[in-house]
This record gives structure tokens, C-alpha cells and sequence, in this order.
């Protein structure tokens, strides 16, 4: 039912050569938080975390109703194909992930406290895919873009790995990473279940709260 293509990462030889700048215009101002929605230059104090968790309309959803999130979008990281659209996306042939970019005030809210959110709404076992939605764009990933975001990030992850093979599930597949190049998606998606309510979601997760420690 689903070709090769779709479950295994692309050969950059064979990817697509996308282009040299966006093939659309973004909004100006995020439609739920009345922020910029563009966040290349972030303001002082404030920090990027980029996580990639299947659809990328739920997971953006999710993280701005956060406290202390500043900014959100969706858009398009870990791949080889410059300036993609959704369309390239999906075929696995750019090999990115749907991924969500969050601007929050570690103040307020610490990356740790995301990272365990991360892990708790989404099923960080299941390789390229969520639920019913399969493909390299929906593998788990955490793209960080700190040493400390890197040490975090792999504490967390271990400590999850732990807790639910205690409970018999298989092996964490996130990718830890860099921060590679990110590239928002188009206007449509930005936002997406803030203009489409009742539009799809798709939050499969293990059911296993992030455990204390």
C-alpha cells in the first residue's frame, strides 16, 4: 500500500532540488499568540526548540497553548531538498519532517518541561510514522539548538526509554540532531487548528506520563 520510498530515507542523490528561496509569502503576525510569526531573529532572553512529532498541525496546537511560549509555526526540518513545499514533503523524497519551531522564555517555561511534553503527546516508538500516518515526515525527532538543549535532551530521552520498556514497549526511534535548516510551511498550515477547529489531529502517544525524577 505504501511504496519503499515513503518509510526510508531518501538517498540525497535522488532528493528533490527544490529552489533557492520560498515559493510562497508568510503572514506577519501569528493568528493565536498576535506574535511575529516569522522568528529568524529571536528577541533577547527568549530560546528556540524545534520537535518533529507527526502532524505538525496538532503539535503546534498543543505547544502554543503552553505558558511562556512566545511564538510558534510549522514548517519543514531535517532534510536535503532547500525551500520545499508540502506536496515534495510527502513524497519522501525531500527527507524532511513535519516539525514544529517554538520561541519560549525559559523563564517561564523550561525546555525540559517541553522535551517532556514532547515525549508524552506523541509515540516516540513507532519509526516513520504516527498512528495511521506513515512516511519519513512523520518520524520523531529533536532538533536542538544549544549544547545544553543536546545534554537535556538525551537525559530525558533515556530516562523515557526506561519507563516505558519498563512497561513493555519498544525502543525510542527520535532523532537527536543539530538543528538543521528550517523552512516554514505555507500559510494554510500555519496555525492550522486555530482556522480549521475541528480539523485533524492526530495525537497518538503511549499513555505513559513522563515519569518523576
Amino acid at each position: 500500500m505504501f511504496s519503499r520510498r515513503t518509510t526510508e530515507m531518501v538517498d540525497p542523490a535522488e532528493a528533490l532540488p527544490g529552489r533557492t528561496s520560498p515559493a510562497f509569502a508568510l503572514p506577519a503576525v501569528h493568528e493565536v499568540l498576535g506574535t511575529p510569526l516569522v522568528t529568524d531573529d529571536v528577541p533577547d532572553g527568549l530560546e528556540v526548540a524545534i520537535f518533529g512529532l507527526g502532524c505538525f498541525w496538532g503539535a503546534e496546537e498543543i505547544y502554543w497553548q503552553v505558558p511562556g511560549v512566545w511564538s510558534t509555526s510549522v514548517g519543514y526540518a531535517g532534510g536535503v531538498t532547500p525551500h520545499p513545499t508540502y506536496e515534495e514533503v510527502c513524497t519522501g523524497r525531500t527527507g524532511h519532517t513535519e516539525a514544529v519551531r517554538i520561541v519560549f522564555d525559559p523563564e517561564r517555561v523550561t525546555y525540559a518541561d517541553l522535551v517532556k511534553q514532547f515525549f508524552e503527546v506523541h509515540d516516540p516508538t513507532q519509526g516513520m510514522r504516527q498512528g495511521n500516518d506513515i512516511g519519513t515526515q512523520y518520524r520523531s525527532a529533536i532538533y536542538y539548538t544549544t549544547p545544553e538543549q543536546e545534554q537535556v535532551a538525551r537525559e530525558l530521552t533515556k530516562v523515557y526509554g526506561d519507563e516505558i520498556a519498563r512497561r513493555g514497549y519498544g525502543d525510542i526511534t527520535t532523532e537527536i540532531a543539530p538543528a538543521p535548516a528550517y523552512y516554514y510551511a505555507e500559510p494554510q498550515h500555519q496555525q492550522y487548528l486555530h482556522k480549521v477547529p475541528h480539523g485533524y489531529r492526530c495525537h497518538a502517544n503511549t499513555g505513559v506520563p513522563f515519569p518523576q525524577h
